[in-house]
């Protein structure tokens, strides 16, 4: 094609606008061949069943919703999170996966690469989502170029530090082992030379600009002075200091008003064979992002953002770990270990954080928990059941050390309030919902009761608890039961003494430090009295008033 030699002009009609454009994800379609698949799952993963997700109110009486929200908060893939989050891995070696991933990524070097890279990815897509808005066929185009090398570069440089970091997760492997074919097959360098080429040739385009009421002309550079320059030299000596920055700051990338438009496509006349080499890299080059490049972005981020929510936590001495997972192995076990969600608050917080050990040994399968109230109970619960879940999905646990079965699933019961809606009363649901509960629990499930049956007498109490026992210890099944009920923590050899704590200098305050120790409530009667005001002392005070 020819180069018209001639200046082009035009006239604009009306007032000059700047349009501000948003930006939009898009994926990639195009693919390549090579054996990784998944940051997530290994080769032979199988889900829980038809993918199990943990039902909601367990999450929501763990304060696992609590966690799963904030650490999909603000991420691109939020939803995607939050139900990795909330389904377990069946198989161990699946978790075994995860954890690995998790592993390497506590190298800060190696965790801010990806973390460069997942962005400057997600820049490439922005840019994708907002071609459809842009309405210049030539910037679209050019759009296109600078997506494809943003992605390239992207690519080439997270290969580079991939291959000088210390990667031994299988996931993370594998990644690199496509990113390295990848990059060698010819696919990828054809694209590399083209938008290197037409990069280059656009690079070389030089233009005037005369604006005259109007009217504008663009005409090829042939070397005329450059008046900004000039100007800049001339006021300079005028200048102060550093002025406030007012410039309006884009969330995404400003779209080209109806001037420019213009503007573009009488440079385009001008300069034919560089936009004609721009329109046949668009469509032949359009569509470059591989799908596997993709995958990868929206797995790692469950890694990412995880590892972002229990950062503050380690940051503040605070252990984690990743627990031996066994198909059924001679007890479990867990030190230093905290619930997560009330450990974030305290921390953000400034305060301190409590921890606790726990373990079950040979036949021992039932902790029975009881203690003053307030004093740690119901957190122990779900320390336990979130330990479980967390190590379920390949996450690390809190605590320096755990050992713990493989769980199919987890149910919990904790007390509700009456619904006053419903024919039944609380007892009647009580009972209903732990029947369901049984009717379809395994031994290789776990059971969480809090605070049940105290809408009815102790005597009422202690025979319901007992039959609910007696029910976990048949199935054989992990089971944490909260309980006033001193009596049941001494029901069988399977189930084990958890005691809430206090200062023994002062009963009435609470370590929340649970121990394995005999249920004795006398020891909490002296703490009890001073609550309800039914000391020696204060009964004689008040009979004397």
């Amino acid at each position: 094609m020819n180069k018209p030699l001639d200046p082009v002009s035009e006239e604009f009609p009306g007032s000059v606008f700047m349009a501000a454009v948003g930006s939009a994800g898009a994926d990639g379609l195009a693919t390549t061949e090579n054996d990784f698949t998944s940051l997530l799952y290994n080769a032979g993963h199988r889900s829980l069943g038809s993918s199990y997700i943990t039902d909601q109110t367990v999450l929501r009486d763990l304060n696992l919703d609590q966690v799963v929200e904030a650490v999909a908060r603000g991420w691109e893939e939020a939803g995607a999170i939050a139900a990795l989050l909330a389904e377990p891995l069946r198989e161990i070696d699946a978790i075994k996966y995860r954890q690995e991933v998790f592993q390497d990524l506590e190298d800060p070097v190696l965790f801010e690469e990806i973390s460069r890279f997942v962005n400057r990815l997600r820049e490439v897509r922005s840019r994708f989502g907002v071609l459809e808005k842009i309405r210049s066929m030539y910037q679209r185009q050019g759009w296109v170029l600078d997506a494809a090398s943003i992605y390239y570069e992207a690519i080439l440089d997270f290969a580079r530090e991939l291959g000088g970091a210390s990667i031994r997760s299988r996931g993370l492997r594998s990644f690199q082992k496509f990113l390295e074919s990848y990059i060698a097959s010819e696919g990828f360098r054809t694209l590399v030379a083209a938008t290197q080429d037409v990069e280059e040739v656009l690079s070389q385009i030089r233009y005037c600009v005369r604006i005259k009421g109007r009217r504008v002309e663009v005409s090829r550079y042939e070397g005329e002075s450059d008046y900004s320059a000039e100007v800049l030299a001339t006021f300079e000596r005028f200048k102060q200091e550093e002025a406030k920055d007012y410039l309006v700051k884009y969330r995404g990338w400003p779209g080209m008003n109806h001037v420019g438009e213009r503007i573009l496509e009488l440079v385009a006349r001008l300069f034919c064979e560089e936009f004609s080499a721009l329109e046949k890299y668009s469509d032949t080059f359009g569509r470059f992002y591989d799908s596997r490049i993709r995958r990868f972005e929206r797995d790692v981020q469950f890694y990412l953002a995880y590892s972002s929510y229990i950062k503050p936590l380690r940051d503040a001495g605070l252990d984690f770990c990743y627990p031996e997972v066994a198909v059924r192995s001679n007890g479990i076990r867990a030190l230093s270990t905290f619930d997560l969600a009330l450990a974030r608050k305290l921390v953000l917080a400034g305060a301190g954080v409590v921890t606790n050990d726990f373990r079950l040994e040979g036949s021992e399968r039932i902790f029975v928990v009881s203690g003053p109230n307030q004093g740690g109970k119901t957190t122990f619960a779900r320390t336990f059941g979130q330990l479980h879940h967390l190590a379920s999905v390949g996450c690390p646990t809190p605590g320096t050390a755990a050992q713990i079965d493989r769980v199919d699933r987890i149910f919990t019961h904790f007390e509700r309030e009456e619904d006053i809606g419903r024919m039944t009363g609380k007892l009647e649901d009580d009972i209903a919902r732990i029947r369901e509960i049984f009717d379809v629990a395994t031994p290789d499930s776990i059971l969480i009761m809090n605070e049940i049956f105290t809408s009815t007498t102790l005597n009422d109490a202690r025979f319901l608890g007992k039959k609910v026992i007696a029910k976990a210890i048949e199935l054989d099944m992990l089971c944490v039961y909260v309980t006033f009920v001193d009596e049941l923590a001494s029901l069988d050899a399977s189930v084990v003494s958890m005691v809430s704590t206090v200062v023994p200098a002062n009963p009435a305050e609470r370590t929340f430090k649970v121990v394995r120790g005999p249920a004795d409530g006398r020891a909490y009667a002296l703490a009890i009295a001073e609550r309800y005001g039914l000391t020696r002392e204060r009964l004689n005070q008040r009979l004397a008033r």
